[in-house]
């Protein structure tokens, strides 16, 4: 509906706001006179006319449209709700939209987020280490800066596509992140996000299949997800890797997930999304968690470090060298992260220093790093998790 809105609009926060007065109008309306036959149609033809009665209070309308024939074909748009055609899926085709390289890459990712992805601003925040504010502030700038610098919403083609692959697969893997390891509520996997990331990096491969990065996140999806089954208890309870039941992993998806990792890397165009596929394959294809070859993942981590060097791929490449060597040359890594300002607000950096310090046997120090993960978790079954393991100190 977004889509079909920004389409006849030229302009998202037009369109968000007229869509959002829309379900406002409905959550009154249906629940007085029950649905109508066709919700969608209904909410769009409602945002539209709202849309419509914007322009015609807008004091600068004849300036901007100096001929009314685009009201006319805004209405003629409606043809009621009834007889309006199902939508069909354009998000993948929005993502790109939004993806324009007149804003610098952290905005487009965050916004694209925001608009398509199902993220708060709080939980993009944490995927770019910012404050909430911080993230808010920059998402009404970068919707300000579209609206003055009059950037056409419209699908790219040809090398304007490629142009935008790397910010649309950020978004991609940002989404898919927040489904399979939620930072917010009750319920540690968000499976309608998952599953949306999945089916739009396939699309994204269906559509560019030359693209060997395309293919790596693909595969990285794939192997992550195979293990989701395993991942929560019914109680709500997060198994962590160690603990889940590997008979119980999804084959299928693992060895699709591998063949197509293998077919890519054929390519000799390596790059992130594949490297860390690599270190997802090499964790799906231990049989038991005594069998995995942390060594290699230890090497491969190194590698993702020398293209990718993030305070994230670092606290990662700790944990692997605390299993692969001991937890002492792990301490030695991740203790170099200290010193950059935004590692305090990385939760994560606090959960993986409190368990390497308590298998290096500084058990009063890793009971500080638990209670700083523990106070910053947002997600309700990692936090019991925590606990959990901090008072089993």
């Amino acid at each position: 509906m977004l889509y079909a809105l920004v389409a006849s609009l030229g302009d998202l926060q037009l369109a968000e706001d007229v869509l959002q007065y829309a379900v406002e109008t409905a959550l009154v309306y249906w629940n007085r006179h029950g649905l109508p036959r066709s919700p969608a149609s209904w909410l769009l033809q409602v945002a539209r006319r709202k849309a419509i009665d914007r322009f015609r209070r807008d004091t600068h309308f004849r300036r901007l449209v100096p001929d009314i024939t685009y009201l006319t074909e805004l209405e003629r748009s409606d043809d009621g709700p009834e007889t309006v055609e199902e939508i069909p899926d354009k998000r993948l085709e929005l993502i790109f939209t939004c993806c324009h390289p007149a804003l610098d890459d952290k905005s487009r990712i965050a916004l694209t987020l925001r608009t398509l992805g199902g993220l708060t601003s709080e939980e993009i925040a944490r995927c770019f280490l910012d404050r909430p504010g911080t993230m808010a502030q920059r998402l009404v700038r970068a919707k300000q800066k579209i609206a003055l610098a009059g950037i056409a919403y419209e699908v790219p083609s040809g090398e304007r596509l490629n142009e935008r692959l790397p910010v649309v697969l950020a978004v991609l893997y940002l989404i898919f992140n927040e489904g399979y390891s939620a930072t917010s509520g009750k319920e540690a996997i968000r499976r309608e996000l998952s599953d949306e990331a999945i089916r739009l990096a396939r699309m994204t491969a269906y559509l560019l299949p030359a693209e060997p990065e395309v293919n790596g996140l693909l595969a990285l999806m794939l192997l992550h997800d195979s293990r989701r089954a395993t991942r929560q208890l019914g109680d709500r309870t997060l198994v962590p890797l160690e603990a889940q039941n590997r008979s119980a992993w999804s084959r299928p998806r693992i060895d699709a997930a591998v063949a197509l990792l293998k077919s890519t890397l054929r390519q000799q165009r390596v790059g992130p999304y594949q490297l860390q596929a690599a270190i997802s394959a090499l964790h799906a294809e231990a049989r038991h968690w005594e069998d995995t070859d942390w060594r290699q993942i230890a090497a491969l981590y190194d590698l993702l470090y020398s293209s990718q060097p993030t305070p994230v791929v670092r606290v990662n490449q700790a944990v692997a060298i605390s299993h692969a060597d001991s937890p002492v040359a792990a301490l030695n890594v991740i203790d170099t992260l200290a010193d950059i300002p935004k590692i305090e607000s990385y939760q994560p950096y606090h959960a993986a220093r409190a368990d390497i310090l308590s298998r290096a046997g500084r058990r009063a120090e890793a009971r500080e790093s638990y209670d700083r993960a523990i106070d910053m978790a947002g997600n309700e079954a990692e936090r019991h998790l925590l606990i959990t393991r901090r008072d089993e100190l």
